[in-house]
């Protein structure tokens, strides 16, 4: 398939079979996030992944099971594996604090990123892992955890620091629709509307 095929097929799905996925097909869609983009070499995206009884506490941790009954995925619960990226904003700081970079100013913490690159990099690597199962034959879905950030973090160990992007539901595609209210309300605007040549 070639590359521009691949991403128009692209698709966010909401609703799994819940047949595990076996090693080799998991392995490479993982390791794609680390062919990712990297600013200034940090390496600082890590996974956290999630199958068997597992994801049934991460749910039980997000989606508590009196909720469920009006959530409008249940599909969505039967993926068998679950990846949560993590970003190290300290660990950019700490790059940036270097002899070859501490001239950017971007070593005196946080707040001196106007764009914090965790996050560009973080989302370059959830991309990568969208666009590798979508080659593997597979579903994926990427959602936030908002409110739930914490409390993910404190059920699976995460050291403190570590930023969570959202989660990465992975499985092989349920026979449920899977087209989002978003796309129904709000079709994307053709390509061309947004691609300014030589100025805005």
């Amino acid at each position: 398939m070639r590359f521009d095929q691949l991403l128009a097929g692209r698709r966010m799905c909401r609703d799994f079979s819940d047949e595990p996925l076996a090693p080799d097909v998991l392995t490479p869609v993982l390791r794609s996030a680390f062919g990712a983009p990297s600013a200034g070499n940090t390496d600082a995206v890590s996974l956290v992944v999630l199958d068997g009884e597992r994801v049934g506490l991460y749910w039980d941790t997000t989606l508590p099971p009196d909720r469920r009954g009006t959530f409008p995925w249940p599909g969505l619960l039967n993926a068998p594996v679950l990846v949560i990226p993590y970003v190290d904003p300290a660990r950019y700081v700490e790059r940036y604090s270097r002899r070859d970079k501490a001239s950017t100013g971007l070593g005196a913490g946080p707040d001196a990123w106007s764009v914090p690159y965790w996050w560009v990099d973080g989302g370059a690597a959830v991309m990568a892992m969208l666009l590798a199962a979508e080659s593997a034959g597979l579903g994926a879905l990427f959602f936030g955890q908002f409110e739930h950030e914490g409390a993910v973090a404190e059920m699976l160990g995460v050291p403190s620091g570590q930023r969570a992007l959202g989660t990465v539901a992975l499985g092989r595609r349920g026979q449920g629709a899977s087209v989002s209210q978003s796309v129904r309300n709000l079709p994307r605007q053709h390509p061309q509307e947004r691609i300014h040549r030589g100025g805005w």
